[in-house]
């Protein structure tokens, strides 16, 4: 299916420099652009490669200045990246979608499903389950008993949904992510850890996307919560009882410990590590590989195991390689002074 920069521009309210009858029919990278094909310009970093890329369309921003000439045909747009997301959407939902129950799936007779519902091949539907209109489980999952899914949800093959969570509406899970595994909780006795049952749920809420092979551990008691518009990166860890606030981001290889609070509009660089029982305020930014042992508060910057303000951390950074130099010095300021204590003294 092909689109004129005319056709992209009306969808995207933007305005069109160049050929506006040109079409594309496919996507690219901004370095590797293709005749047909429509790329974009978010980072500056890439702004060279705006002059020589041989895609048809690129995607600017309203305030992109041209310091040469361009061949190709630009887009202006309130912002290139969440445009050409956008488009990319579009063409997603313009591709065959698959309904139906295949064959080789088992489903409970007690289960509920809504309209125009597909379950994939060698799924496990179990009892009581209820799923939502419009959403796709595909092969090899298993939905445990009592679990709820929401209408329009995605459930990529692999993934297993233990009792009793819920997943809202508008959700993407993607292959082997385990929600409501049970979490790390064990009671030391008599030199053995003894097991403490976990009681609560998982509870995931809309527009929630979930990368693969993340776990989500099931709450001791009540729920393990992920609030709206989470966006968890592949291979994170949420341990039991944590809950993370509407629209936090976090890379992969993040590590939450239970009982963990971490607020709204948060973010997390890969292999952060939190420590259990601490609260991550609003709009919180740790760097990446940040260890953290103790609350954070609203909008702080954070860096560095363990984690300090960025500003101290890169001022300490830069004295790092210099330690072993200063060590001396001071190592020999020392004698000096000592020197001099000694020639007070004697005379």
């Amino acid at each position: 299916m092909s689109f004129t920069a005319k056709q992209i521009a009306t969808v995207l309210n933007g305005t069109i420099e160049g050929d506006s009858s040109i079409e594309v029919n496919s996507f690219s990278r901004i370095e590797e652009g293709k005749p047909g094909t429509l790329t974009f310009l978010a980072n500056p970093k890439y702004t060279h490669f705006i002059y020589t890329t041989g895609a048809s369309i690129v995607l600017v921003n309203n305030d992109f200045v041209a310091e040469q000439p361009v061949k190709a045909t630009l887009i202006r747009c309130f912002n290139a990246y969440a445009s050409l997301a956008i488009l990319m959407d579009m063409v997603e939902k313009s591709k065959p979608q698959k309904s139906g129950i295949e064959a080789m799936s088992h489903i409970a007779e007690n289960a509920k499903l809504g309209e125009n519902v597909y379950v994939g091949a060698f799924s496990y539907i179990a009892e009581n389950v209820e799923i939502g209109n419009n959403t796709k489980i595909y092969p090899q999952s298993y939905v445990g008993d009592n679990v709820k899914i929401g209408d329009n949800t995605i459930i990529y093959p692999g993934v297993k949904i233990y009792a009793g969570c819920i997943i809202g509406n508008n959700c993407i899970i993607h292959s082997g992510v385990v929600i409501g595994s049970d979490g790390f909780g064990f009671a030391p006795e008599n030199g053995v850890f003894k097991k403490i049952p976990q009681m609560g749920i998982v509870r995931v809420e809309d527009d929630v996307e979930i990368g693969a092979n993340t776990t989500i551990d099931r709450a001791v008691m009540d729920a393990t919560i992920i609030h709206k518009g989470v966006k968890l990166d592949n291979l994170i860890q949420i341990a039991h009882n944590v809950e993370v606030g509407d629209n936090t981001v976090m890379a992969a290889q993040v590590g939450i410990s239970g009982s963990t609070k971490i607020g709204k509009q948060c973010m997390f660089g890969g292999q952060v590590g939190l420590g259990g029982h601490i609260t991550i305020g609003d709009n919180a930014n740790i760097g990446a590989q940040s260890g953290i042992i103790s609350n954070i508060k609203p909008d702080a910057k954070i860096l560095g195991s363990p984690a300090i303000p960025v500003k101290d951390f890169f001022k300490s950074s830069v004295i790092f390689p210099k330690l072993p130099e200063m060590y001396k010095q001071i190592a020999q300021l020392q004698k000096e002074i000592e020197a001099l204590k000694s020639n007070q003294i004697n005379k």
